[in-house]
């Protein structure tokens, strides 16, 4: 699948084309970067405006995201980069669709626009070249034919390598509106989208972007004080969880299929208390000792199933039954209807199995099981890493 390039990349690639323009006059297009790890992709320019007089020029491009079912694919990038007084060093500013950081647990301070550390390593890197080869300290507009390596106009005695003093403004079209189907408003990121990327490229279906949002999540929820989180592998669980445990919304973990992603991070940064809640099948891919639950690198055992419906009384007969089933829904529906329990056995084998990813950490762990109406169909009370249940 064709890979594409993060928002980082794209504001990089703008924010380079505009201040090449502010020193030289002229845009380039496209516009060639280098990527953290040695890639050097090319990008054309979709809009430019220059305001020598003004000391500004903006420039726009339109992000790629490949095959990846990406939010932003497609969304306008714009860099506008505005002369600062001497000592000012590069500056970035959150313009129109870009997000601010409202609450503490991210790699930013709050306040500050939400443009991650890479990208903005990565604009600090391109723009202190540029300022190199064309003289930063050159009047805006006034070395139209400069070649790269030269530096007219650049001032006297100013170190090679030196950060520009530039604002850096990054904005994107429709952005608030796109971040609405983002994490963003529940991480306290507010008015837009953030700048991201660590390598500048976006791989087709990657799941880092996914783990790393819930990642955040947990960090945003410790640093809000919460001692209680839910992973949660969809809109409904999240519904049933806030419903039964009445968490707010930065304790909720929108986990998806990454229930591992989501075990590992906590035994490393421990809360106090982990929900998981989730479709039954899909938890009872959890209980037979997988970690990631997506349908092409899991299955429902039926078989597994059976064995569990054996040790919560249910006979050869209904064994054999559930498993013969066509989905673990229909499983669990033999067995509800013979009183066999088998949501909370799934329920509890899923929180057993947790608990052994989490490796001793002092976490207590319940688990949800619903149906695809959001009933609860099964559950296991909180336990920790001594085998003993903390309810709360």
């Amino acid at each position: 699948m064709r890979p594409g390039w993060t928002t980082g990349a794209c504001a990089t690639a703008a924010s380079t084309a505009a201040y090449t323009a502010l020193l030289t006059g002229e845009f380039p297009d496209p516009v060639t970067i280098t990527l953290p790890k040695g890639q050097t992709p090319s990008f054309a320019l979709a809009v430019e405006e220059l305001d020598a007089g003004a000391g500004s020029a903006m420039a726009g491009v339109v992000k790629d995201a490949g095959d990846d079912p990406d939010v932003t694919h497609g969304a306008l990038v714009r860099a506008r980069v505005r002369v600062l007084p001497s000592g000012s060093g590069v500056v970035f500013k959150a313009g129109p669709g870009v997000g601010t950081v409202t609450r503490p647990g991210l790699p930013l301070d709050v306040g500050e626009p939400a443009i991650n550390p890479v990208p903005r390593q990565m604009m600090r890197e391109h723009l202190t070249e540029v300022a190199r080869r064309y003289g930063g300290g050159a009047e805006p507009g006034s070395a139209p034919d400069a070649k790269p390596g030269s530096a007219p106009g650049a001032e006297p005695g100013s170190a090679p390598g030196a950060e520009p003093d530039i604002e850096v403004e990054i904005s994107v079209d429709h952005g608030e509106e796109i971040a609405r189907s983002t994490w963003n408003p529940r991480l306290g990121i507010l008015g837009g989208l953030s700048i991201l990327g660590t390598t500048g490229i976006v791989v087709p279906y990657s799941c880092s972007a996914w783990i790393d949002s819930i990642r955040r999540g947990v960090d945003v929820a410790r640093a809000a004080g919460r001692t209680h989180v839910a992973g949660c592998t969809g809109s409904t669980s999240e519904k049933v969880a806030v419903a039964l445990h009445h968490l707010p919304e930065d304790a909720l973990l929108d986990m998806g299929d990454f229930a591992g992603a989501v075990l590992k991070y906590v035994r490393r940064h421990p809360v106090d208390r982990l929900t998981i809640c989730g479709g039954f099948a899909k938890l009872s891919k959890l209980a037979a000792g997988h970690l990631d639950l997506h349908s092409a690198r899991s299955q429902v055992d039926k078989g597994f199933l059976a064995e569990l419906a054996r040790q919560g009384g249910a006979d050869e007969a209904l064994a054999e039954a559930v498993a013969a089933a066509n989905t673990g829904l229909g499983a669990l529906q033999l067995c509800t209807a013979a009183g066999v329990p088998l949501g909370d056995l799934v329920a509890a084998r899923a929180r057993d199995e947790s608990l052994a990813v989490l490796r001793g950490a002092p976490v207590a762990v319940d688990v949800i099981c619903i149906d695809r109406a959001g009933l609860v169909v099964g559950r296991a009370e909180p336990r920790g890493p001594r085998d003993s249940d903390r309810r709360r």
